[in-house]
């Protein structure tokens, strides 16, 4: 769950005598670039899909997100740096994170059930759509709607540049609802850091949307059966609770690998 190139826009600036424009118009100058480099910088129609969450400006505004994960046994607290996305997450009886160079697990009990390379940030990745799709490092293709129970869902192909990320051959499928922009399912291929690219898709929908700060993001996704790559049955459901996004980051102490924990591979 990545990091993606984008396009690039070059503005070149031509000094002269003139005289200098009035304060209104140097904004407005301003303004009509900001919105010209957003334009190159994403598929018209997926810049909507972000605008129906929010818009990119709101959630780029956050330093920190924060949301419990109910499980069998506990609860999990996931906490994230949205900048340096270093992160952490504690439950009753094992914690584990991402300190910006180590994923590290502290399980002392033995409880911890899992991949902690492949988890650490996994669920962010998911609830945080659809702006980590937004990411730099990121290549989209439209694509053919997906339909589903008979309605068509625009969309998009989404990879990563070779070397972004931790699994660069990973793949992603965003379709959205025609009326509303908003996202409605996502494909996704998993490598497992092998580097081997797999053709098969997983599917998630996205049903309920909460608002969170200033934007939207999902009250719970539901794993659907495949066939054919087709969506077929609801297999599971995760719900997302207590979900807070911050203004300010917390310190880079708070995402160490405590002395008690192991860093994994």
């Amino acid at each position: 769950m990545k990091k993606y190139i984008l396009g690039c826009l070059l503005v070149s600036f031509a000094f002269s005598c003139k005289e200098a424009p009035k304060k209104e118009e140097i904004i407005d100058t301003a303004a009509q670039t900001e919105e010209q480099i957003t334009l190159n910088t994403y598929p018209q129609e997926f810049f909507k899909v972000l605008n129906a969450h929010g818009g990119l400006d709101n959630w780029k505004q956050y330093k920190t997100l924060r949301f419990d994960l109910p499980k069998p046994a506990s609860v999990e607290t996931h906490i994230v740096d949205l900048y340096r996305r270093t992160d952490k997450i504690i439950a009753e009886t094992y914690s584990l994170g991402f300190d910006g160079k180590d994923v590290w697990l502290m399980d002392e009990a033995g409880s911890y059930e899992g991949k902690p390379k492949f988890y650490h940030n996994l669920m962010f990745y998911f609830y945080a759509m659809p702006f980590v799709l937004a990411d730099e490092g990121l290549n989209y293709e439209e694509i053919p709607a997906l339909v589903v129970d008979g309605v068509s869902y625009p969309g998009f192909h989404i990879t990563f540049n070779n070397g972004v990320g931790a699994s660069s051959k990973d793949e992603y499928f965003l379709h959205y609802d025609p009326e509303t922009f908003q996202m409605k399912w996502l494909g996704y291929t998993v490598t497992y850091f092998s580097g081997i690219p797999s053709n098969e898709i997983s599917w998630i929908e996205y049903a309920n949307w909460n608002k969170v700060g200033e934007v939207l993001l999902p009250s719970a996704i539901s794993w659907y059966s495949t066939e054919n790559n087709n969506v077929k049955d609801r297999v599971n459901t995760v719900k997302f609770e207590n979900a807070k996004l911050l203004k300010s980051a917390e310190p880079t102490t708070f995402f160490a690998k405590p002395s008690n924990a192991k860093v994994v591979d």
